[in-house]
């Protein structure tokens, strides 16, 4: 019976001819950018950033000098936030923008905030000062610098510092992981899991 089929096949497979040459692989896996394209890809989200901190005086929330601010996103966690607030988060930069001119201060905290996220640094400190001079209102850079932080995405929560640390005249900011600390987290999970 065995023989019956294999010249069965063999007669179907007769008119066949092997292909010559090289068989073109096809990979699904993604190519690395360019440095051009990285850095076109980073001018589009640094104005998209831009996009999302007005300088319009009527968009921000009036904040007093001495008042405590906070912040947070949904899903961080109320013992990660407590954290925040009690400044129990190792921070290693910090920016002052206090005597900035509102909109040197917009690029200022925008620069050092892709800088951190990019370092890989999660909390920073960002002195705002209080402002009782600030014209047109009091606290006008506090309040930008709130609004701010809180149409950034990068931005997971902020809390006026402790006393000793600036008190309402900085904050402490929790800025989300870099796409590369994520990449690196998701390689790191699935080794850990034995996935090939």
């Amino acid at each position: 019976m065995l023989d019956d089929e294999s010249a069965l096949f063999f007669e179907e497979m007769a008119g066949v001819v092997p292909l010559k040459g090289e068989v073109p692989v096809v990979s699904f896996a993604p190519k690395a950018l360019t440095t051009e394209q990285i850095n076109r890809r980073d001018a589009l989200q640094r104005e998209a950033y831009l996009a999302c901190m007005p300088l319009d005086l009527k968009a921000f929330v009036q904040q007093a000098p001495d008042e405590i601010v906070s912040f947070k996103r949904e899903g961080v966690q109320g013992g990660v936030f407590k954290r925040l607030r009690m400044g129990q988060y190792s921070i290693k930069m910090e920016l002052d923008v206090h005597a900035y001119r509102l909109n040197q201060a917009r690029e200022a905290v925008l620069n050092y905030l892709l800088a951190a996220q990019a370092h890989g640094e999660r909390c920073v400190m960002l002195i705002h000062g209080k402002g009782y001079q600030s014209q047109p209102f009091a606290g006008l850079l506090k309040s930008a610098v709130c609004c701010w932080l809180s149409q950034l995405d990068m931005v997971l929560a902020y809390h006026s510092a402790k006393t000793e640390q600036g008190g309402t005249g900085a904050l402490y900011v929790m800025l989300t992981k870099s796409e590369q600390l994520k990449l690196e987290n998701r390689e790191a999970n699935r080794k850990g899991m034995g996935w090939r």
